[in-house]
């Protein structure tokens, strides 16, 4: 080392002036608190008030708001920017010490309609002012980049304890943004523990925070089937209680609720496996009493049940993908329950060959009521020639799968259980953050099938008094892989760990129970001291 070293000081002058200027201009970033890291940004060293009345204005915008979508963003926005906070405001310029006052933002949105598509345009462009100006402006081709962008504006914005107003330091700003990914998920387990609907509309309004848009509902599994099904009524007997149970309006205010704030909503029913509390309702789906998983392959009911769950699903879940599962099929019952077994043999099927016939056949019936299909790797691990060729592989297992997927020509999403697994909580945020989805894929054309990743936070040991604390801030270290450059990301995470604890401290102002940074997660804190020290 001290070679080189020697070598660098008596060659290249220029290079450790680069060197420098690098490290000052990363070391600039990190003093952006803003989470995530936006693509473009840049800004400069004056100081501006919101003014006591800031509004908001859309002349020329194309978007005329019909559903009240920007303006209720408009208003959470100001809402945790305000922080509960006795906020004095400011009415005129000279009552903020010769600073400018910032009397509203101008939001202008080129497309016209609302409709929450898979791919749309989520860019946005925010310029913040320095007093020349006495509205900040945000431009986007969709309400949803809106949205995305009055999240930003948010996080410009501090309230001044002293004078006891709204300021945004460092102005003029302007940033411009997009996501890297398409797909950036939160995977909540409704089956192993319920989830009060207040709890679960909190997690999707932490979610906006760090721009994560899908929220993966795995609804039902093998504790028990909470939700509501028109079509066979008796299915949620499979709850744990009568009072915890979604009724399908629920269902439908979920859905609702996560599309006003951008964030579509993955329904999963897991099948064949995971499904033993179908059977509390109707019984004929278990291959036998004693024998009660997988699903009955060889029953024709068995897939009119969920032909009809899936016939229920497309009246309110209407983004284009639904979740098959598919993963962790023990077929040992269809081989020790003799008719099956008898099926088995008149069809001449292996039980690895029952369970490719399960999962094609649900395909097919997903296919018809117009959904594309998610399956858990496993399916590809086993059969991913027979798939169908819109089939989006979920991985979990490992990273390998994600090369091998691609390189089939199938698309895929990002779970690896090592680095992704929310409920795994002697992992750190810096595994999470590190976490690169093109580690193993170098080609641009397989690097596009990549859709992008998901955090999971499985049920078994989280519920409604722990979840927050265990999603957060590990998935927001998650989120911003998903959302900004690569070229922008941190080679090393460590570098970000100021900027997260100031993100994570603005969780808490917001009423998000996230967790200290030290440590795994859902960690207490060590000692007293700062929120930005732990």
């Amino acid at each position: 080392m001290r070679g080189i070293a020697t070598k660098i000081s008596g060659v290249a002058p220029l290079f450790l002036l680069f060197i420098a200027g690098a490290v000052s201009a990363f070391e600039d970033i990190e003093k952006l608190r803003i989470w995530p890291l936006p693509a473009e940004v840049s800004h400069g060293g004056r100081r501006m008030y919101l003014s006591e009345d800031f509004k908001l204005v859309t002349e020329g915008s194309k978007y005329e708001d019909p559903s009240g979508i920007l303006k209720e963003g408009f208003d959470r926005m100001l809402a945790v920017v305000r922080l509960s906070h006795v906020v004095s405001g400011h009415r005129n310029s000279s009552s903020s010490g010769g600073s400018a006052l910032l009397e509203g933002l101008h939001v202008i949105i080129s497309s016209s309609t609302d409709e929450l598509e898979y791919g749309a345009d989520e860019s946005y462009k925010l310029v913040v002012p320095s007093r020349e100006k006495p509205y900040a402006q945000l431009e986007a081709k969709s309400v949803y980049g809106a949205l995305h962008g009055l999240q930003t504006f948010s996080q410009l914005c501090h309230f001044n304890m002293k004078k006891k107003v709204i300021e945004i330091l460092m102005t003029p700003w302007n940033i411009t943004d997009q996501p890297r990914f398409s797909y950036r998920g939160l995977l909540i387990d409704t089956s192993r523990h319920y989830l009060p609907l207040p709890v679960m509309k909190n997690v999707i309004d932490s979610m906006t925070y760090t721009k994560l848009n899908v929220l993966h509902w795995h609804i039902v599994d093998t504790q028990s089937f909470p939700l509501e099904i028109p079509s066979y009524p008796k299915l949620w007997n499979g709850a744990y209680s009568p009072t915890q149970r979604y009724t399908f309006e629920d269902a439908a205010e979920i859905v609702n609720y996560a599309g006003r704030r951008g964030i579509h909503v993955l329904a999963e029913i897991d099948v064949p496996g995971h499904a033993l509390s179908w059977g509390k309702g109707y019984p004929s789906l278990w291959p036998s009493k004693n024998c009660q998983e997988p699903l009955d392959v060889s029953s024709d009911f068995t897939f009119k049940v969920i032909d009809g769950i899936l016939s229920d699903f497309s009246k309110i879940f209407k983004f284009k993908f639904i979740h098959l599962g598919g993963d962790e099929v023990n077929t040992t019952c269809w081989s020790t329950t003799p008719r099956i077994s008898k099926w088995l043999k008149k069809h001449r099927k292996t039980e690895a060959e029952a369970y490719e016939y399960f999962v094609l056949r649900a395909q097919k019936i997903a296919s018809s009521h117009g959904y594309e299909i998610i399956n858990w790797e496993e399916t590809f691990n086993n059969f991913g020639n027979k798939l169908n060729p819109k089939t989006v592989v979920h991985n979990w297992l490992g990273t390998g799968v994600v090369g091998r997927v691609t390189a089939a020509g199938l698309r895929c999403i990002m779970s690896n259980q090592d680095k992704w697994y929310l409920d795994h909580i002697d992992t750190p945020w810096q595994m999470f953050y590190a976490n690169e989805p093109f580690e193993m894929i170098k080609d641009e054309k397989r690097q596009s099938l990549v859709l992008g990743g998901e955090v999971c936070m499985w049920g078994e040991h989280i519920d409604a008094s722990d979840i927050q604390q265990t999603i957060w801030p590990r998935a927001a270290a998650a989120a911003e892989r998903l959302w900004t450059p690569y070229t922008k990301l941190a080679e090393n995470p460590d570098k970000v760990t100021t900027r997260l604890a100031n993100f994570r401290c603005l969780l808490n102002e917001r009423g998000v129970a996230a967790a200290p940074l030290v440590g795994g997660g859902r960690v207490a804190p060590f000692e007293p001291g700062s929120c930005l020290a732990q």
